[in-house]
């Protein structure tokens, strides 16, 4: 099993860049399945490379009643005007859960483990996970989405279930 990243780890607020097709070989295909094998250990519905510890724009999905999905330098082409909110959790910010809105669909272009590239039209929970993998490559958590006042509970919460000091973790804000 991988090591999963927590907040308050650089590489979680990093950009993280491009999987050089060079880098499409059976090294890449042996990642993908630990993180598959990390993912559903750690019962998570998704999981991006920065969570690992590696700054590659690469994510894996297994939203209920979904197929296993691989997304190599994913870009999301399009989002919906029609937005929902649901709460979300995370597997590197454990324990916390905040209501996020988001739009209910998107389109997603992405390659696969072999390099063939492919575009995606997501709706409801997939859209979802799709949209909160996707904000890992960019540096982005789910808090990131609520008020002040959101942010600090949650940071909080988190550091007394790490049993961290809040003025650790609110430097990650």
């Amino acid at each position: 099993m991988l090591k999963i990243q927590l907040l308050g780890s650089s590489v979680l607020r990093e950009e993280s860049t491009d999987i050089e097709e060079s880098e499409f070989d059976s090294s890449l295909k042996e990642l993908i399945e630990k993180m598959f094998k990390t993912m559903k250990k750690a019962k998570g519905v998704g999981l991006a490379a920065p969570q690992i510890g590696i700054n590659k724009r690469l994510f894996v999905t297994a939203a209920p009643g979904d197929e296993n999905r691989v997304f190599i330098n994913p870009k999301i082409i399009s989002y919906s005007i029609q937005t929902s909110t649901m709460e979300e959790g995370c597997l590197s910010i454990p324990g916390i859960w905040c209501d996020v809105v988001r739009p209910q669909k998107v389109v997603v272009s992405a390659y696969d483990t072999d390099g063939k590239e492919f575009t995606l039209k997501a709706s409801g929970y997939l859209a979802r996970v799709i949209q909160h993998e996707y904000d890992h490559l960019n540096g982005k958590v789910f808090i990131d989405y609520g008020d002040e006042e959101t942010k600090k509970k949650a940071l909080k919460k988190f550091a007394k279930w790490q049993n961290s000091k809040y003025v650790l973790l609110s430097s990650v804000l």
